[in-house]
């Protein structure tokens, strides 16, 4: 491949997967992102494009996908409880932005797409494992506009031959994270900020934890596989908050007071994938344990400092 463009990739994934892409594919890589949420691990040059711009915007996105062999989508609005307050924006970036990418890809002969989706928020409260196979019942805006992003996907595949895969992401976590609101990071950010952290329900909710560099070693093997459809990527291993507490003392040494508040609205209970299917069609293969990977991250938000 001579170009794989990579949308949000400035973000906290994109940091871990661009590097990964280079390795890879030796290819140039091409950005394109908002500059609303930089991890700031990394900058354009030694082959990396950078453009300024929007998912939501048609002519923005047609001259991104130009010439590039493959496309990754991160670029999204990723947070259940906001998407209820404002399901329009979620809309916009995350169905109308998909859109945008697929139909230019269409225009552009661009034969890969790879489109980050999620689990738990599409497939609703259901008993755990969560497979590719469950009838989708998303509890918040932000799982029905992942949701139907995956059908977009599905049907430009099997409407114009396009190889577009949607991974299903579990709870990714890792260094370069400063800007994340999902739970490690949150946690991490507060017991260094504030000596505490704040729990919202009783601490029993289940969530499947993925190390970043283990999410972005699948993306490379499903740009590999030149496959279509959904996959599940998680560990695939349940832990309860109260749990991830416990190892997060143990992995950092760190004392902290823990705060519980009601549950909220929108958010699934219990959830964590079976990622066989990934394991067997694209040789998905996790290995970094919940303890070193909460160690690798401690270590990175000691080294950078505070914000």
């Amino acid at each position: 491949m001579n170009r794989i463009g990579v949308t949000g990739g400035l973000g906290f994934i994109g940091t871990s997967l661009v590097p990964k892409l280079q390795e890879a594919f030796g290819a140039n890589i091409r950005i394109l992102d908002n500059l609303s949420n930089i991890s700031g691990g990394l900058a354009p040059g030694d082959g990396v494009e950078v453009i300024e711009g929007d998912v939501r915007d048609a002519d923005a996105v047609g001259g991104f996908v130009r010439q590039c062999d493959a496309i990754v989508h991160l670029a999204a609005h990723t947070r259940v409880i906001d998407s209820i307050e404002d399901p329009a924006l979620n809309f916009e970036t995350n169905v109308m932005g998909t859109f945008n990418l697929l139909e230019a890809m269409r225009r552009e002969s661009v034969p890969s797409f790879v489109n980050a989706s999620t689990g738990g928020a599409i497939l609703g409260e259901v008993p755990p494992p969560i497979n590719e196979e469950i009838a989708a019942k998303p509890a918040a805006p932000y799982g029905a506009s992942k949701l139907s992003a995956e059908g977009y996907c599905w049907a430009y595949a099997q409407s114009y031959g396009l190889a577009a895969a949607s991974l299903r992401f579990s709870n990714i976590y890792g260094p370069n994270s400063r800007r994340k609101s999902s739970v490690v990071a949150a946690f991490i950010k507060a017991i260094r900020e504030q000596g505490a952290v704040t729990v919202f329900g009783d601490g029993t909710q289940t969530r499947d934890y993925l190390f970043v560099e283990d999410l972005t070693d699948g993306i490379v093997q499903a740009i590999k596989a030149e496959v279509s459809g959904v996959y599940q990527l998680g560990f695939g291993v349940p832990t309860s908050i109260n749990d991830l507490i416990d190892k997060i003392r143990s992995a950092t040494d760190a004392s902290f007071d823990v705060n519980f508040e009601p549950a909220r609205a929108g958010e699934i209970l219990h959830t964590h994938c079976d990622i066989s299917k990934a394991r067997a069609d694209i040789g998905y293969d996790p290995c970094t344990t919940l303890n070193d990977g909460i160690r690798h991250t401690w270590d990175w938000f000691e080294k950078v400092g505070p914000v």
